[in-house]
């Protein structure tokens, strides 16, 4: 896997200023865009594995880890990974072609919204439940129906998908994200019920530890915490530093309040 931790800085050898370095942007070096351990994501690939799906769909993908690790358990499966951040799908590209697997699958820049992808064997929408929302009209349940609409009989989906561990306080939603309120997400029970209701059975319901959002969370801003430190008065340093402390601050408001559950949901026939 590349190593996108890695900063090139330029020594005065090289006759090029060292300010010149660029600060590397958030979330370089992190293997899952979001907080996955490596024995979850071993535990959900075997799963997800099991019943050797042909065909795999991952809705907003990034650079899709996870996709590739089912493809390389799944012998002759094949995937496509939609997403509209350029710059991760051709990282997701560039790790397919040094596994052996850039034969067997596509990353498409295009939007989940209203997709005309047909149906697939499996179906991961970890952390992208959005992606197949107009984003005016956030509603867990319409994703649902989208995902059973996207995921063939017999299949499987693993949603990854944010829920309330407790209900927020309004001083609480004010440390969060802007615009933050509680509407935004469901607690993991009505989560669960709204996928019962969308048509599948909660085959598997597991939630992040705090220890994996930890890990998720200082290794988003990892790199570029480093750069600034060393870095303090580079032209582009002020605004990195707001970057970073906005993203910091939002996660220190619903630490321990904001949950993940990983769900590996079955269609209902």
């Amino acid at each position: 896997m590349s190593d996108l931790t890695k900063i090139t800085t330029r020594t005065s050898d090289t006759g090029i200023d060292p300010s010149d370095t660029a600060p590397p942007r958030l979330g370089a070096g992190l293997t899952f865009h979001g907080p996955l351990s490596e024995a979850r994501a071993a535990r959900l690939v075997d799963r997800l594995a099991a019943p050797g799906p042909g065909a795999v769909l991952d809705i907003g993908c990034g650079w899709g880890e996870l996709m590739l690790r089912l493809l390389a358990a799944t012998p002759g499966a094949k995937g496509v990974g939609i997403d509209i951040n350029a710059d991760d799908l051709a990282h997701g590209r560039r790790l397919a072609a040094e596994r052996g697997l850039a034969e067997r699958v596509e990353f498409a820049e295009e939007s989940g919204h209203g997709t005309t992808r047909p149906p697939a064997d499996t179906v991961l929408c970890v952390g992208s439940s959005h992606a197949l929302l107009d984003p005016d009209q956030p509603d867990p349940a319409a994703a649902l129906r989208e995902l059973r609409r996207l995921v063939r009989p017999g299949g499987r989906v693993l949603l990854g998908e944010g829920f309330w561990e407790r209900v927020p306080t309004d001083a609480e939603l004010a440390r969060m994200w802007p615009g933050a309120k509680a509407g935004d997400h469901l607690p993991l029970d009505g989560l669960v019920g709204l996928a019962i209701e969308a048509g599948f059975r909660p085959a598997w319901v597991e939630t992040v530890t705090r220890e994996e959002w930890e890990e998720f969370e200082s290794g988003y801003r990892h790199a570029t915490e480093v750069w600034l430190a060393a870095h303090p008065g580079h032209p582009l340093a002020a605004g990195t530093r707001e970057r970073v402390d906005r993203q910091r601050s939002a996660w220190l408001g619903y630490r321990g309040i904001l949950g993940i559950a990983y769900l590996t949901l079955i269609p209902v026939d």
